[in-house]
């Protein structure tokens, strides 16, 4: 009983060291900053009382013998769902990365692949422990294997609440989803003092790698918020819709009030005018179940959309041509953006509902020059490959190539079905009356006159749904107030699809 009585004040001593490690100065450096601390973090994630620590008194390979070697890892649940999570904290060594730091991530990767559950990285980090030389280079590119071979088997999540430099960002862009906060949280390759040395030029973090960069013109990042508590909420509303591993459905709530609202209305979305924009988010939000869109890299190649919702409570992911941005034309970020989130919806099992308004391909020298057609195909390769239910809706326009790419039924689409208001054609009437009526509007003597005729001919014989559904490359026209029972309808026939898995290794993705 004395050894007992003596191991046990051992353990109280030992407890009692990990917690000095958080009191004091502790929380005040992260919170002038505008920060949480990495143990505020976790516990505003999680479920209250759900969090369990492992590795807390591990202690690095240095002379500053801190216990966890400045990361928390653990796990618990959110939103009563076991997740994973490692926090960095900047408050112990600057949360940089050593050999036992990045042991302890790599634990958690491992822990949450072998087990089927998502994992979260809250990262704040100097970066590499530079007293450790190559070990601490070693510790990330054993993180990042552990990233790849974890894809499309648990979601994985990076949440960037501070800076991440360097080798640091690989990781968060080889997960699924990333979240980020204005003006403290920063990603680049190389900071603006290298930048300053090799180009000479001055430039500040926020303007190099912060959020809102990173959310509209890299596009690296998905989710952009004001504050960390507000992106902690991002977290934990993304994950309600995510499945915890491949082999799961995603999760479907019981709900009582789903009816969207005005869902009666939906046609008068439209002008009349066909030329002229309107928010294809209003015909979204007219559909799925009420307040349940949650769009995905809302920011970034703003003439498409993606997000996730829940139809008669399941969940299904929906990409969208935005008419109100560009008219909606697919370009090279728009492409990559939708070729992503198909992916990511085909391993984890969550259908795809594609609204579809695109008059083509945005044209001109800097898309060509920069590989539209590299970038477009990735798009049609993400549609091809999906083996999950596909249905599209073809809303308005749908002409050309870009008619092709978003889901069409000879690239794989399970069910296809257009509005009366649709435009289905190799090009639009004006373009293509240009081609086929030269010389009559050439030779006319009201060639303004001739010129609508031959729009409404064109419109009337040619780029019309009634046509595309006779030949049977539309599955069935609709009444647009009748999408929303027509589409649960058919997701539920399509509930249990499937396709033999291919023997290859693997295609080979337009990079």
């Amino acid at each position: 009983m004395k050894e007992n009585r003596k191991a046990y004040k051992v353990f109280h001593q030992r407890k009692d060291k990990l917690n000095e490690q958080y009191t004091g100065d502790y929380y005040k450096k992260q919170h002038d900053k505008g920060k949480l601390t990495a143990r505020e973090r976790i516990d505003f994630l999680f479920d209250e009382g759900s969090f369990h620590e492992i590795g807390a008194f591990i202690k690095p390979n240095t002379e500053a013998k801190k216990y966890g070697d400045g990361v928390i890892c653990g796990y618990g649940t959110v939103n009563g769902c076991k997740v994973m999570v490692y926090a960095q904290d900047f408050n112990i060594m600057g949360g940089s990365l050593g050999l036992v730091h990045a042991q302890k991530i790599q634990k958690v990767q491992e822990l949450a692949a072998n087990m089927g559950h998502p994992v979260v990285g809250l990262i704040d980090s100097g970066g590499a422990r530079i007293q450790e030389g190559v070990a601490s280079l070693a510790g990330y590119a054993g993180i990042f294997h552990h990233n790849v071979k974890s894809s499309g088997i648990v979601p994985q999540i990076s949440v960037i609440l501070g800076p991440a430099a360097g080798g640091a960002v690989y990781s968060p862009a080889l997960t699924d989803f990333r979240f980020m906060v204005k003006h403290t949280s920063h990603m680049f390759v190389t900071g603006p003092q290298v930048v300053k040395e090799v180009l000479n030029e001055d430039i500040s973090f926020e303007d190099l790698g912060g959020a809102e960069v990173h959310g509209s013109a890299s596009g690296v990042t998905d989710f952009v918020y004001n504050d960390e508590e507000h992106c902690l909420l991002g977290v934990k509303k993304l994950l309600s819709y995510l499945p915890s591993n491949h082999l799961e459905q995603p999760p479907v709530l019981n709900w009582d009030d789903i009816q969207p609202r005005n869902s009666e209305n939906i046609s008068y979305v439209l002008p009349e005018d066909s030329s002229k924009p309107y928010d294809m988010i209003d015909i979204i939000e007219r559909i799925v179940d009420v307040d349940s869109f949650f769009e995905v890299a809302e920011n970034h190649a703003q003439n498409i959309i993606t997000g996730f919702a829940r139809l008669n409570r399941k969940v299904v992911g929906i990409i969208a041509n935005q008419p109100k941005v560009m008219a909606g034309t697919l370009d090279i970020n728009a492409s990559r953006k939708a070729a992503r989130f198909v992916r990511f919806c085909d391993a984890f099992n969550i259908p795809v509902l594609v609204l579809e308004d695109v008059p083509g391909f945005m044209p001109g020298k800097n898309q060509e020059h920069n590989a539209i057609i590299m970038h477009g195909a990735k798009l049609l390769y993400a549609f091809a490959e999906a083996t999950v239910p596909k249905i599209t809706v073809i809303v308005r326009k749908a002409y050309g190539g870009a008619y092709i790419v978003m889901n069409s039924k000879n690239m794989g689409g399970d069910m296809n079905f257009a509005w009366p208001s649709a435009e289905i054609a190799v090009m639009g009437p004006e373009g293509a009356i240009k081609i086929l009526n030269r010389k009559e509007l050439s030779e006319a003597e009201e060639p303004e006159e001739l010129k609508r005729q031959l729009v409404d001919d064109y419109k009337n014989n040619i780029a019309n749904p009634f046509i595309a559904e006779e030949k049977g490359y539309v599955d069935e026209v609709i009444e647009p107030s009748k999408t929303r029972e027509v589409l649960i309808s058919a997701f539920s026939l399509l509930e249990n699809k499937f396709e033999p898995k291919s023997p290859r290794k693997h295609g080979n993705f337009p990079m």
